[in-house]
């Protein structure tokens, strides 16, 4: 059976010199697929994400893309490995405006980059209307637009976003997902973490629900949801 393309591998680890939070976890991902991360507060959920980005050190474990093992690569040289990370907080330029976030996040590029910033208009038609206006006065929903927008800037082969849609409406996580959908559908491999659950899966073709660090239940989203202990333990019955 093929690797998926994206994996991190029996993932041991913690920040620094403290106490280990990943224990032997597992997360995959194949080309052009969405896998989502979802568990209690306190699972480990982003430590596993930032450990596939290299952020945090890894006793035990590998990270590989397309068969090439990264496990000792700095997030920078990962990104220049096809990897993009939007975090949940702090992902923007306030003061820039939106086209100059969108224009920070080709930093590597050394190519024409107005047909990539033609494409995150058409993904997120409002930031072209609003691609002279400071970052710092969007909305919510609209500032999350320019983070993964900037991310998309790198033409990365595989984005990873953390809790996208934290505090954003229900109408606007919808149309998060929409787009993340889209995202995918163009060839984009997708991990993210998410704080809802339900409807993260329900978009999802692979599901991880993890436990204090540990692979808990893992199958696809729409497996996940039909589970009656991932139901009662995590989804609200």
């Amino acid at each position: 059976m093929a690797e998926p393309f994206l994996i991190g591998e029996n993932m041991t680890g913690g920040y620094g010199t403290g106490a280990d939070i990943l224990h032997d976890c597992t997360v995959s991902v194949d080309k052009g697929q969405i896998a989502v991360i979802v568990g209690p507060n306190g699972a480990g959920k982003s430590t596993a994400m930032k450990a596939v980005f290299g952020m945090l050190n890894l006793r035990k474990g590998a990270v590989r893309i397309n068969g090439e093992d990264i496990t000792g690569l700095s997030p920078q040289d990962r990104v220049a490995k096809g990897m993009a990370f939007v975090p949940q907080t702090s992902n923007i330029f306030t003061s820039m405006t939106v086209e100059e976030n969108l224009e920070m996040g080709a930093f590597l590029r050394r190519d024409d980059i107005q047909a990539t910033i033609e494409q995150v208009y058409e993904l997120f038609p409002i930031l072209r209307d609003k691609r002279s206006q400071a970052a710092g006065e969007l909305s919510g929903g609209q500032r999350q637009q320019v983070a993964v927008g900037r991310a998309l800037m790198t033409q990365p082969q595989v984005l990873m976003l953390d809790e996208p849609t934290a505090g954003v409406s229900p109408i606007v996580m919808d149309e998060l997902f929409d787009r993340i959908i889209e995202v995918a559908r163009s060839g984009v491999t997708i991990l993210m973490v998410e704080q809802n659950a339900r409807q993260a899966l329900a978009i999802a073709d692979k599901g991880y629900v993890l436990v204090q660090g540990r692979n808990g239940f893992t199958g696809t989203g729409q497996d996940l949801l039909a589970n009656p202990d991932v139901r009662k333990s995590f989804l609200g019955g």
